[in-house]
């Protein structure tokens, strides 16, 4: 951060406009970030309907997010909410690819587990 940049920041916190967050607040939400994110990734490792896979992959986008948002508190700046509208426009180009993905492997072979869809992998050789 330039100078120019950190020289309203400090007169905010200096005014007590802005306070700093308490470190347990942060932790805890890292906590509940790491908890969501594994809890994604169970999901998505376990389960073969691909819907569920894919609602995990966002269930750990928004763990990131909240990590992102955490992490920018932390160090009170902003960049954190603004990877979270970047990470958040991905989201949404992912979930509209995804869910015609599905609706066009469905109409094809009328199921959404992933293991009829096996063939498709290249063998390694």
């Amino acid at each position: 951060m330039t100078h120019s940049m950190a020289q309203p920041m400090i007169q905010l916190l200096a005014e007590g406009g802005v306070t700093a967050p308490s470190l347990p607040l942060i932790h805890a939400t890292l906590f509940v970030s790491v908890v969501l994110f594994s809890i994604g990734m169970i999901g998505f490792l376990t389960r073969r309907n691909m819907i569920m896979m894919f609602l995990c992959t966002e269930l750990m986008l928004q763990a990131a997010c909240l990590a992102f948002v955490a992490f920018g508190r932390l160090h009170m700046d902003v960049s954190g909410q603004v990877m979270v509208i970047f990470v958040l426009t991905v989201a949404a180009a992912e979930a509209a690819l995804a869910l015609g993905l599905v609706v066009l492997l469905y109409r094809k072979k009328e199921t959404l587990s992933s293991e009829a869809w096996s063939e498709l992998r290249e063998d390694v050789k």
